[in-house]
């Protein structure tokens, strides 16, 4: 691995499952689901999930929808 790619890995925040659900305003079990269903990224800790702050930032970015 470059040390690139390492710096990067390094820069990357990552937020458990808990603190995803109340950064979105959901439960846990809704970011549950829409990392099992692959909407969402994250990586496998042990027997958790972390998911990277930035693709949550991302996720509510695309999802949103304006009405009318």
């Amino acid at each position: 691995m470059s040390s690139n790619t390492e710096r990067g890995f390094a820069e990357v925040r990552f937020l458990t499952v808990a603190e995803v659900a109340s950064v979105m305003r959901v439960s846990k079990m809704t970011v549950y689901r829409l990392v099992h269903g692959g909407e969402l990224p994250a990586v496998r800790v042990g027997r958790s999930f972390r998911v990277p702050e930035q693709a949550v930032h991302d996720y509510l970015r695309d999802s949103f929808v304006e009405t009318a």
